[in-house]
């Protein structure tokens, strides 16, 4: 049967997964009776309950003979890397823009890429039935996007569609019919190149996608290069530098159709399959019959701009609520992370029980993080940093530099400026969207954006949406100014008391309420000064015989403030770390003893210690 391989491109929360689901709806894969989910392709549950693609997923249909094997990218700037490894599957490209917010940062990632690949996208301008929508200034923004990304003649020459992905329907023109999607079925048959493989050449493929199965064990994806793939075949494994790291058979042989992967006898070159029966296999080694000489190109990916340190938890508290609380649990999970997501790098930290995590940005770090709590492990989590670099040629010290774009309201495009200037942002352009809304785009380096999602969103009264996406590096821009405020900090063991915290809520914010269990050196709230103070949150009312003036007042709470894990990642100041355990998530001292806080603060500082060696 003839195929075409595709993938489905675009920035964060542009329509791709809904897009899919209309595909799979229209191209008969589904009963009619079926009950199928919204965003059927999104199967893990955070990414039901966060609303984003995390990871790429395959799916095919069948429209008039061809079959079309479809992939489904991340949007976030933070998932970077599965689109840059799914791209090297594929022929072409669906690029879907929205057609009131237009083009974002992600979509000239994910285009640049595409376009560097030599693969002629598909346009696709969905959401055009908004009513702030402007297709048509759209599409001159996506030509101008073209035209800067270096796109060659045949490149520049795309075709384009106008869709609503939630409605099902595309066309050529916006007063086409809008009945269905059979003009995008028909374009992508005619537009996407079949796949130039060699058929006769011995089987060959590059693992593209890692996952796990209670019953098969891992499963590797990716697209047949060259020769025939069969069940119970023998296959050698080779690094990109051409070492063997196994040999094997494959045991099972999947295909995708609709939502399920289907076991084949037999799959030819240029289909995308999942292959079982490889115990150390990872991305992108080549799987390749035993008489194949050498391993295929592999595509390398972006590297990692930002570290966070992961320890043992060896609080007072640690032990009680996860069931993986070892060095060597936590290290073992970390490498298999590694296996299926290359833009993960791990190495051993020079703390003790520590690992370097290293990633694209906080958001993926912080999925890591959850996806293991959800496990049942229990760790603590450093404040996030940059990554530096020295320039090869002139010796200077570099660092990771983002574009930022900002939509905001008019009124509070002043105290969006202000804010982003003090942390070293450099505006480029500031333009009116339209609506009462200013466009900002900055280059501003990475590490002035750790922690300021949340004050952003505060400053715009969460009207404000930010993107940002990896830009280059740049010589350091000089120290930017971190938390104003100091923390709260528990001096006791115990469970608050209602007494304590009505007594402490005005010194400034509680993040715990009553009956919390606390120790010493844990961060109870945020000081409504610059210095950190230690306060009693367990104290409790002397009960006496005596009866006194307002001995029974109402002892009125005002709610805690309850930060999510990527709040507390962002929160903490070096000398912090986020305790991270399967039921809460606190924040607390680096040094739980103060008179050892007192000791490395003046470390830090430069100062001669009481009873050191100066």
């Amino acid at each position: 049967m003839p195929m075409r391989n595709l993938a489905i491109i675009a920035h964060v929360d542009h329509g791709k997964t809904t897009l899919v689901d209309q595909l799979l709806k229209q191209a008969g894969t589904f009963r009619e009776n079926q009950q199928v989910a919204e965003r059927a392709m999104d199967r893990n549950d955070l990414e039901r309950e966060r609303g984003i693609t995390i990871l790429a997923k395959c799916t095919a249909v069948e429209w008039k003979g061809v079959k079309l094997n479809i992939v489904d990218t991340p949007g976030h700037a933070d998932f970077g890397g599965e689109v840059e490894r799914i791209l090297s599957m594929v022929d072409g490209c669906v690029l879907l823009v929205d057609a009131a917010e237009g083009v974002l940062p992600q979509t000239k990632f994910v285009l640049g890429k595409a376009l560097a690949r030599g693969i002629r996208p598909i346009v696709l301008v969905n959401k055009v039935d908004r009513q702030d929508a402007r297709p048509h200034e759209v599409h001159d923004e996506i030509f101008d996007l073209f035209a800067n990304l270096g796109a060659n003649d045949e490149q520049l020459d795309f075709p384009m569609l106008f869709a609503s992905g939630r409605q099902g329907w595309a066309d050529e023109s916006m007063d086409g019919p809008r009945r269905n999607l059979d003009a995008m079925f028909d374009l992508i048959v005619r537009h996407v190149p079949p796949p130039a493989v060699e058929e006769d050449a011995p089987f060959a493929m590059n693992a593209a996608i890692l996952e796990y199965d209670n019953f098969l064990g891992r499963i590797l994806t990716g697209r047949i290069e060259q020769g025939v793939a069969r069940v119970n075949m023998p296959v050698k494994v080779l690094r990109a530098d051409g070492t063997q790291v196994e040999t094997g058979r494959l045991t099972k042989l999947l295909t995708f159709r609709g939502l399920e992967r289907v076991p084949v006898d037999e799959a030819r070159a240029g289909d995308i399959i999942a292959i079982a029966g490889l115990s150390d296999t990872t991305i992108p080694d080549t799987i390749c019959a035993p008489e194949q000489p050498a391993p295929l190109p592999s595509v390398p990916v972006d590297p990692p701009t930002l570290a966070m340190t992961f320890r043992v938890n060896d609080g007072p508290l640690g032990g009680r609520e996860g069931k993986k609380v070892t060095s060597r649990q936590i290290r073992d999970r970390l490498e298999r992370e590694t296996e299926g997501n290359v833009a993960i790098r791990v190495t051993v930290s020079t703390e003790t029980d520590a690992f370097e995590v290293a990633g694209r940005g906080e958001l993926q770090l912080g999925v890591l993080i959850e996806t293991m709590r959800r496990e049942g492990f229990e760790l603590t989590i450093g404040r996030p940093r940059v990554l530096m670099r020295e320039n090869p040629e002139t010796g200077e010290k570099e660092e990771p530099f983002e574009e930022v774009l900002v939509d905001v309201d008019d009124a509070y495009t002043g105290v969006v400026v202000e804010k982003l200037s003090l942390r070293k942002a450099q505006m480029q352009d500031m333009r009116p969207s339209g609506g009462g809304k200013t466009r900002l785009t900055f280059l501003m380096p990475s590490r002035g954006l750790i922690g300021y999602h949340s004050e952003f969103l505060t400053d715009t009264r969460g009207t404000g949406i930010m993107n940002r996406l990896f830009h280059g590096y740049a010589p350091w821009a000089g120290t930017i100014e971190g938390r104003r405020n100091g923390s709260l900090i528990s001096n006791v063991d115990g469970e608050t008391t209602q007494y304590a915290l009505f007594a402490l809520q005005e010194r400034g914010t509680l993040f715990v309420d009553p009956g919390a269990k606390v120790y010493v050196g844990l961060i109870i709230g945020e000081n409504s000064r610059g210095d950190d103070l230690e306060v009693n949150p367990v104290k409790e009312k002397k009960l006496t015989n005596i009866r006194a003036a307002g001995k029974d007042d109402a002892l009125l709470l005002i709610p805690p403030r309850r930060l999510s894990l990527e709040q507390a990642i962002a929160y903490i100041e070096d000398d912090e770390l986020v305790e991270v355990t399967p039921s809460v998530v606190r924040l607390r001292k680096r040094h739980l003893d103060p008179h050892e806080r007192k000791r490395a603060s003046r470390r830090a500082e430069g100062l001669p210690v009481k009873g050191e060696a100066a």
